[in-house]
Protein backbone atom coordinates (compact mmCIF):
# COMPACT_ATOMS: atom_id res chain seq x y z
CA UNK A 1 0.00 0.00 0.00
CA UNK A 2 1.19 3.51 -1.17
CA UNK A 3 0.31 6.76 1.02
CA UNK A 4 -0.95 9.71 -1.11
CA UNK A 5 1.36 12.17 0.84
CA UNK A 6 -1.58 14.96 -0.72
CA UNK A 7 -4.85 13.21 0.48
CA UNK A 8 -2.76 12.55 3.77
CA UNK A 9 -2.04 16.55 3.79
CA UNK A 10 -5.73 17.32 3.25
CA UNK A 11 -6.73 14.69 5.60
CA UNK A 12 -4.66 15.65 8.35
CA UNK A 13 -5.88 19.69 7.76
CA UNK A 14 -9.55 19.30 7.60
CA UNK A 15 -8.90 16.79 11.04
CA UNK A 16 -7.73 20.13 12.44
CA UNK A 17 -10.15 22.66 11.26
CA UNK A 18 -12.37 19.91 12.21
CA UNK A 19 -11.10 19.80 16.27
CA UNK A 20 -10.98 23.22 15.89
CA UNK A 21 -14.71 24.18 14.96
CA UNK A 22 -15.13 21.07 17.75
CA UNK A 23 -13.87 22.39 20.53
CA UNK A 24 -14.24 26.64 20.08
CA UNK A 25 -17.24 27.05 18.49
CA UNK A 26 -20.31 25.23 20.15
CA UNK A 27 -23.02 27.21 17.93
CA UNK A 28 -23.59 29.03 15.03
CA UNK A 29 -23.40 28.09 11.16
CA UNK A 30 -19.82 27.21 10.90
CA UNK A 31 -20.43 24.48 13.70
CA UNK A 32 -23.51 23.38 12.59
CA UNK A 33 -22.78 23.32 8.65
CA UNK A 34 -19.56 24.06 7.56
CA UNK A 35 -18.17 21.44 10.07
CA UNK A 36 -21.01 19.25 8.47
CA UNK A 37 -20.01 20.08 4.85
CA UNK A 38 -15.58 19.42 6.03
CA UNK A 39 -16.89 16.05 7.52
CA UNK A 40 -17.55 14.63 4.57
CA UNK A 41 -14.80 15.87 2.51
CA UNK A 42 -11.94 14.43 5.60
CA UNK A 43 -13.64 11.11 4.99
CA UNK A 44 -13.11 10.63 1.65
CA UNK A 45 -9.74 12.22 1.59
CA UNK A 46 -8.75 9.76 4.34
CA UNK A 47 -9.68 7.15 2.54
CA UNK A 48 -8.01 8.40 -0.69
CA UNK A 49 -5.05 8.42 1.07
CA UNK A 50 -4.47 4.87 2.03
CA UNK A 51 -6.34 3.26 -0.61
CA UNK A 52 -6.65 3.80 -4.71
CA UNK A 53 -10.69 3.98 -5.29
CA UNK A 54 -12.42 5.15 -7.71
CA UNK A 55 -13.64 8.96 -6.76
CA UNK A 56 -17.06 8.80 -7.69
CA UNK A 57 -17.83 5.75 -6.37
CA UNK A 58 -16.41 6.70 -3.36
CA UNK A 59 -18.64 10.11 -2.93
CA UNK A 60 -21.47 8.21 -3.00
CA UNK A 61 -20.03 5.93 -0.28
CA UNK A 62 -18.90 8.58 1.71
CA UNK A 63 -22.33 10.27 1.11
CA UNK A 64 -24.34 7.32 1.83
CA UNK A 65 -22.08 6.61 5.39
CA UNK A 66 -23.29 10.52 6.48
CA UNK A 67 -26.67 10.11 5.20
CA UNK A 68 -27.01 6.30 7.66
CA UNK A 69 -25.37 8.22 10.41
CA UNK A 70 -28.12 11.36 9.92
CA UNK A 71 -30.99 8.66 10.05
CA UNK A 72 -29.79 6.42 12.88
CA UNK A 73 -29.75 10.74 14.74
CA UNK A 74 -33.37 10.76 13.53
CA UNK A 75 -34.45 7.00 15.80
CA UNK A 76 -32.45 8.56 18.25
CA UNK A 77 -30.00 6.00 18.04
CA UNK A 78 -27.79 7.35 21.39
CA UNK A 79 -30.83 7.23 23.46
CA UNK A 80 -31.28 3.71 21.94
CA UNK A 81 -27.80 2.60 23.17
CA UNK A 82 -27.98 4.62 26.65
CA UNK A 83 -25.64 7.22 25.57
CA UNK A 84 -27.18 9.86 24.87
CA UNK A 85 -24.72 11.77 27.63
CA UNK A 86 -21.28 10.33 26.19
CA UNK A 87 -19.54 13.78 24.95
CA UNK A 88 -17.51 11.70 22.54
CA UNK A 89 -20.88 9.50 21.33
CA UNK A 90 -22.45 12.90 20.51
CA UNK A 91 -19.25 14.06 18.61
CA UNK A 92 -18.75 11.69 16.84
CA UNK A 93 -22.43 10.41 15.80
CA UNK A 94 -24.35 13.96 16.24
CA UNK A 95 -27.61 14.37 18.55
CA UNK A 96 -30.13 15.81 16.11
CA UNK A 97 -31.54 15.13 12.75
CA UNK A 98 -31.73 17.43 10.50
CA UNK A 99 -32.14 18.24 6.78
CA UNK A 100 -29.45 20.82 6.97
CA UNK A 101 -27.34 18.52 7.58
CA UNK A 102 -27.91 16.23 4.40
CA UNK A 103 -27.67 19.46 2.19
CA UNK A 104 -24.34 20.71 3.60
CA UNK A 105 -23.13 16.64 3.27
CA UNK A 106 -24.27 16.58 -0.60
CA UNK A 107 -22.71 20.08 -1.39
CA UNK A 108 -19.59 19.39 0.49
CA UNK A 109 -18.94 15.66 -1.09
CA UNK A 110 -20.13 17.53 -4.60
CA UNK A 111 -18.11 20.22 -4.36
CA UNK A 112 -14.87 18.41 -3.75
CA UNK A 113 -15.59 15.74 -5.96
CA UNK A 114 -15.31 18.22 -8.67
CA UNK A 115 -12.32 19.54 -7.26
CA UNK A 116 -10.73 16.44 -6.94
CA UNK A 117 -11.44 15.19 -10.43
CA UNK A 118 -10.26 18.30 -11.89
CA UNK A 119 -7.24 19.04 -9.64
CA UNK A 120 -6.07 16.60 -7.63
CA UNK A 121 -6.86 12.55 -8.73
CA UNK A 122 -5.33 11.67 -12.06
CA UNK A 123 -8.20 8.90 -12.98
Amino acid sequence: MKINKTYLILTIALFTIEALIAFFLKTGFIRHTVGDFLVVILIYCLFKSFFKINSTNLAIAVFLFALSIELLQLINILSLLGMENNKTAILLLGSTFQISDLIAYGLGIICFLIIDLKFISHE
